[in-house]
C-alpha cells in the first residue's frame, strides 16, 4: 500500500477545497454532493450527531449560515488509491474559538471521491474529565 500518494493527495485536496468553499458560501447543494449518498454516512457535529445521509440533509437544510472561518492548517494523509484522511484546524473569525474537522474519504466506484464520515469539534478552554498530574 502506498501511503500518501501525491496524486491522491491532491485528489482528495481537491474535495476538501471544494466543501471548504460551499461552507463559505452555505452551498447545501455541493455540501450534499460532497457526501456519500448512504445510509451508513456519519457526521458528527459540535451539536450534533448525524447518522445517514437523510439525517446529514436533515440538518444542512436548518442551518442559515455557517459561522465564519479562517484555515490555520490542512494536514492530508493517503492510504493506498482509495482512502484519504483530511484534517483541517480552523479559527472562526466571528468568535475567535478554533475548530477541528476530520473527514474520512473514500473513492466510491462511478462516484469518485466522497466524505464518508466527518468529525467537526471546538476547542474547549479545559477537560473535567481528565485529571492532570
Amino acid at each position: 500500500m502506498q501511503i500518501d500518494d501525491p496524486a491522491v493527495i491532491a485528489e482528495a485536496r481537491a474535495l476538501f477545497d471544494r466543501y471548504e468553499a460551499a461552507i463559505a458560501g452555505n452551498d447545501a447543494a455541493t455540501l450534499d454532493a460532497c457526501f456519500w449518498a448512504d445510509p451508513r454516512t456519519v457526521r458528527f457535529g459540535i451539536t450534533e450527531i448525524l447518522y445517514g445521509i437523510e439525517a446529514i440533509r436533515a440538518f444542512r437544510a436548518s442551518v442559515a449560515r455557517y459561522a465564519p472561518r479562517a484555515v490555520r492548517r490542512v494536514h492530508i494523509t493517503s492510504f493506498g488509491p482509495d482512502v484519504a484522511c483530511t484534517h483541517l484546524e480552523y479559527e472562526r473569525t466571528d468568535s475567535g474559538l478554533v475548530g477541528r474537522e476530520t473527514k474520512i474519504m473514500a473513492r466510491l466506484p462511478e462516484q469518485g471521491w466522497r466524505v464518508v464520515s466527518a468529525h467537526v469539534s471546538l476547542l474547549a478552554g479545559g477537560d473535567p474529565g481528565r485529571v492532570q498530574r
